[in-house]
């Protein structure tokens, strides 16, 4: 795709930070460490309440010591950090959080309140600093939600060693932290007897990330951990299967409703096992057949690695928590209403509202009309089509083990669903590779789970479908610019 493209399509994001400082002086307002502020974030649909939780000194800090102010603005809500003193902005961060995702459901919308627990991670500050939450509201502007002054110096301050039993595998190691990407990839659901399968899966994940632009000519910017706490058991939980797993850090599908969403339910285990590690990013890599994953921009991605879309679904995960690429998918049903406002753009690089036609957020192809008229029809019809006959064999396994049928007829529902899902891929791959719009950047209605009014800029993507397939040129642009924000 990116040949047929060529240097058509060029973002009009923000300007490279590598290019010039993004903060202050380091070395005068912080020590190389890590500072974790823990807090816990709960609420529902209507309201929102923050309580910091515990404050930790840990390894040395990851992060660029240059780029220390977030220049992409994205994410639902953001973290800054002041200096207590002068009220000099210090640091900050925009995010996604499993919270902001559970305020778009149905049981939020109804009063239901939840609690998640959540973490922010700062270089170690010298002085008393002002740590700041602010949410982004329908308007699309950040405003303050929770603030507080933390003192490093405070007794309450925790300096305790990191979670023992935790053994750091070494994937890829290319220099300094500080001016390289780190990722640290979460062993979860592998026993004290699987090291070799976890070794060899690591290995295999690496491959991914480094066959794909531009991760592949970026690969000397990248530092890639495997950090492993054994579990007791293989896998995860499946509450829709009635299965439940004791893992290391209770991956769980079925998250938020949604039975392919795999989100983590214990945020406070994900983060001291990470500690051992200095991380810019988490992915989390569980040892399950099934397809399942999830990603939330600067928190985490989750992905199962033993089912045929493995490849596709790191590439797709990390898409969404290392740069806050959106789904442009609309047809797959989700647990969130209303996930982007009607009548306002969303932040995310890769899709938008229209409401500016003459002035896109990336550039368009000479002759090519805004909107796009590609042929939706069809494939809306046909891929409606096979999301019901998704929702009806994912049905039928979850009965199927749930009633405790014979193994060998789980099997049969297994393998059934997992051929009609790559026949699907297969057509879907056919088809928009056939559009006489493939290849040309445009605006094509249909993206970040809506149908009408939300658009993207490529007929297909890997954010969009399943398979082998790159980013398109927006979407690998803005990868590029998130990875020369942490390295150089």
């Amino acid at each position: 795709m990116k040949s047929l493209f060529g240097s058509v399509v060029l973002m009009s994001l923000a300007v490279l930070p590598a290019c010039a400082k993004t903060g202050p002086d380091f070395n005068a307002f912080f020590v190389d460490k890590t500072m974790r502020i823990d807090y816990f974030h709960l609420g529902n649909a209507k309201e929102e309440i923050v309580t910091v939780d515990r404050v930790y000194v840990q390894g040395i800090w990851a992060g660029s010591k240059v780029n220390l102010i977030d220049p992409f603005d994205r994410g639902r809500y953001g973290v800054k950090i002041y200096d207590e003193t002068t009220g000099t902005l210090l640091f900050s961060r925009g995010f996604d959080s499993y919270f902001g995702e559970y305020r778009t459901t149905d049981a939020a919308a109804k009063g239901v309140r939840r609690t998640y627990h959540e973490s922010a991670l700062i270089p170690l500050p010298k002085a008393k600093i002002k740590f700041v939450l602010e949410a982004r509201e329908r308007d699309n502007a950040l405003r303050q939600v929770f603030a507080q002054t933390i003192d490093p110096a405070a007794m309450g301050v925790l300096k305790e060693a990191p979670a023992s039993g935790v053994k750091v595998i070494d994937v890829h190691q290319s220099g300094d932290p500080h001016v390289k990407a780190d990722i640290a990839f979460i062993a979860e659901g592998y026993t004290a007897a699987e090291e070799s399968k976890l070794r060899a899966d690591l290995d295999r994940v690496a491959k991914v990330l480094f066959s794909q632009e531009p991760y592949k000519s970026l690969s000397d910017k990248f530092n890639l951990y495997g950090v492993w706490k054994p579990s007791d058991e293989s896998g995860c939980d499946e509450p829709g299967h009635g299965s439940y797993k004791t893992t290391a850090v209770s991956a769980t599908f079925d998250s938020l409703g949604s039975e392919r969403y795999i989100l983590i339910e214990d945020n406070k285990a994900l983060r001291d096992i990470a500690a051992h590690v200095p991380y810019d990013a988490l992915v989390v890599m569980i040892n399950h057949k099934r397809y399942g994953g999830g990603g939330i921009y600067n928190a985490y991605c989750t992905g199962t690695v033993d089912n045929q879309w493995y490849e596709y679904l790191f590439l797709h995960e990390f898409g969404h928590s290392f740069t806050g690429l959106a789904d442009e998918y609309y047809t797959s049903d989700v647990a969130y209403n209303e996930f982007y406002p009607s009548g306002v753009e969303p932040r995310e690089p890769n899709i938008t509202a229209l409401l500016d036609p003459k002035n896109v957020k990336w550039k368009t192809a000479p002759g090519i009309a805004v909107p796009t008229p590609w042929e939706k029809d069809e494939f809306d019809q046909n891929d409606m089509a096979y999301q019901k006959l998704r929702r009806e064999l994912n049905a039928n396994i979850a009965a199927l083990k749930m009633k405790g049928a014979p193994p060998e007829d789980v099997a049969e529902a297994e393998e059934e669903s997992e051929r009609k899902s790559k026949e699907q891929a297969d057509w879907v791959d056919r088809f928009l590779g056939a559009s006489k719009f493939a290849g040309k950047a445009g605006v094509y209605e249909g993206a970040g789970y809506a149908a009408k009014g939300l658009y993207r800029p490529a007929v297909d993507c890997i954010m969009f479908t399943k398979g082998k397939k790159p980013y398109c040129p927006v979407c690998e642009e803005a990868v590029r610019q998130m990875i020369l924000f942490y390295a150089k």
